[in-house]
C-alpha cells in the first residue's frame, strides 16, 4: 500500500513539474516571458506583425503586449520612458532618420550586433546595405529596418514615344534636356515636377546633392556651401524653374503627384512608396501609360536616397533583451518580410523579398525593376544627420527655393551654411 502511494505521489509530482520543464526546455528558453512593444501605427506592424503574433507566441512561449499609438503620441511616450530608464519597455519602433543621433547619444539603444550578426538563418547580409547603414551609429547596429523608400522617376511613356525619345535619360544633363524638350508652357504642360516647398523639398533634393558629389554635413561640419552643393542647388533650381509648373515652390509630394496624375507633367521624381497615389486607376488619367525609372547619374554617379522610415529597437534598460532579440528575429525575418509585402505592399528592406516572385506578384513589373535597381546603388538617408532635423531642413531649403526662383544660390547657401554650422555646434556642445 505504501509503495503504491509513493508511486502515485511521484506521478503527481512529475505532472506538476512538467510545465516548468517545458518552460526551461532548450526549444523554448524564454517561454513565460512577457515583452512590451510600443510602436507607431504603421500598416506592416498593425496588420501583419500584430495579426501573426499568435504564431510567434506559440513558437517561443513568449507573450507580446503591443501598444499601437499615433505618431506624436508614440514619440512622446517612448521618449519619456527611455529618459526615465524604465525597465518595463522592452521594444520600440524608431524613426532612424529623425531619432538615431539623439537616442544613441543618450544611450537609449541596445547594440543588436551580438544578437544577430552570427545568426546565419536570420541572415543580416540579406538586408540592403543602405537599410542597415541607416541604423548604424559609431559602428553599432541599433535597430533593424522595417520599412523604407527610395527615389525614382515616374514618367509618361506615351509622351516619350510621341517625341521619339527611345531611351530614358541616363544623366542629369540628359534629364534636363529631355524635360526642357517636353515642356510646353503655352499648353500648360511641363517636362518635370518635384518638391519645391520649404522644408519638404530637402529630402528629394538629397539625391541631386549627392549626385553632384555633395552632402549635408559631417558630424562636426556643415557642407551646404561647398562647390558641389552650389552646383546641385543651381541644377535643381534650373530644372524646376525652366521645366516645372508655376507655383512649384508651394508644392510638396501630394500636389506634385496630383499634377502628374492629371496628365500635365512628363516626369515626376519622388519616393517609390507613393506609387499607389500616383497611379490610382480612379484618380489618375495616366495610370496605364506610366513608366518607372531609376534616378539619372550626376557627376558623382547615381546616388538615389534610401530612407528607412521605420525600424525596431531594444531598450538598453529592458530585463528581457535576449527574448526581445528573438522577437526582432521573427518580426523582421525573411518569412515575415514576404508576408508584409504581400499583405500591405510594404516596401521592405530585404533583398530576398524583392527577388521573390510570390512576394511581388501584385507590384507592376517596371516599378519593381526600378525599385530594386535604385536600392542596389542607393545612399542611406535623405536628410541632415542632426538632432534638430526640422530646423536643419528649414535652413537648407532656403538656397533651394532661391535657386528655383532664379536668385543666387551661392549667397543663400553661404548664409544657410553659417546658420546650419551654428546649429551643429550647439548640438555637439550638449554632449
Amino acid at each position: 500500500m505504501k509503495r503504491t502511494l509513493s508511486i502515485i505521489l511521484g506521478l503527481v509530482l512529475l505532472m506538476t513539474l512538467l510545465p516548468l520543464a517545458t518552460l526551461s526546455s532548450p526549444a523554448k528558453p524564454y517561454a513565460g516571458t512577457t515583452l512590451r512593444f510600443v510602436t507607431a501605427n504603421q500598416p506592416c506592424v498593425e496588420r501583419t506583425i500584430q495579426e501573426h503574433l499568435p504564431e510567434f507566441e506559440a513558437l517561443t512561449g513568449i507573450k507580446v503586449q503591443m501598444e499601437v499609438l499615433g505618431t506624436d503620441q508614440f514619440t512622446n511616450k517612448v521618449t519619456i520612458e527611455l529618459s526615465s530608464r524604465t525597465d518595463s519597455l522592452d521594444l520600440f519602433f524608431v524613426r532612424p532618420l529623425n531619432d538615431l543621433k539623439l537616442f544613441s547619444l543618450n544611450g537609449w539603444f541596445e547594440d543588436l550586433t551580438p544578437y544577430l550578426a552570427n545568426d546565419k538563418e536570420y541572415d543580416l547580409d540579406d538586408f540592403f546595405d543602405g537599410a542597415i547603414e541607416s541604423c548604424i551609429k559609431d559602428g553599432k547596429l541599433y535597430a533593424i529596418p522595417l520599412v523604407a523608400e527610395s527615389q525614382i522617376v515616374y514618367y509618361r511613356k506615351d509622351i516619350f514615344e510621341k517625341h521619339g525619345i527611345t531611351e530614358f535619360p541616363q544623366t542629369m544633363d540628359e534629364l534636363y534636356k529631355v524635360a526642357l524638350k517636353l515642356t510646353d508652357k503655352k499648353n500648360d504642360f511641363y517636362g518635370f515636377v518635384g518638391r519645391g516647398k520649404s522644408n519638404q523639398c530637402v529630402t528629394q533634393f538629397s539625391t541631386f546633392l549627392r549626385s553632384f558629389g555633395g552632402d549635408f554635413n559631417t558630424a562636426t561640419e556643415s557642407l551646404i556651401n561647398t562647390p558641389e552643393a552650389i552646383e546641385a542647388f543651381k541644377f535643381y533650381g534650373k530644372l524646376l524653374r525652366e521645366c516645372g509648373p508655376p507655383g512649384v515652390i508651394n508644392m510638396s509630394w501630394p500636389e506634385a503627384a496630383a499634377l502628374f496624375a492629371q496628365g500635365k507633367v512628363a516626369m515626376f521624381a519622388d519616393a517609390d512608396a507613393i506609387y499607389a497615389n500616383v497611379t490610382d486607376q480612379d484618380k489618375s488619367v495616366v495610370a496605364s501609360v506610366t513608366g518607372y525609372e531609376i534616378m539619372p547619374a550626376g557627376p558623382a554617379g547615381r546616388k538615389p536616397f534610401y530612407a528607412v522610415s521605420g525600424a525596431i529597437a531594444i531598450s538598453p534598460f529592458s530585463k528581457n533583451k535576449a527574448a526581445a532579440a528573438e522577437f526582432i528575429k521573427w518580426a523582421t525575418s525573411k518569412e515575415m518580410d514576404v508576408k508584409m509585402a504581400q499583405q500591405v505592399k510594404n516596401p521592405g528592406c530585404r533583398e530576398s523579398t524583392w527577388n521573390n516572385p510570390e512576394a511581388t506578384k501584385d507590384w507592376p513589373a517596371e516599378l519593381l525593376d526600378a525599385m530594386v535597381r535604385s536600392r542596389e546603388v542607393a545612399v542611406a538617408g535623405d536628410r541632415p544627420t542632426v538632432i534638430n532635423v526640422v530646423q536643419a531642413r528649414d535652413i537648407i531649403s532656403v538656397p533651394i527655393i532661391e535657386a528655383i526662383m532664379g536668385g543666387d544660390p551661392t549667397k543663400a547657401a553661404n548664409r544657410a551654411h553659417q546658420e546650419f554650422q551654428a546649429l551643429i555646434d550647439r548640438e555637439n556642445s550638449q554632449f
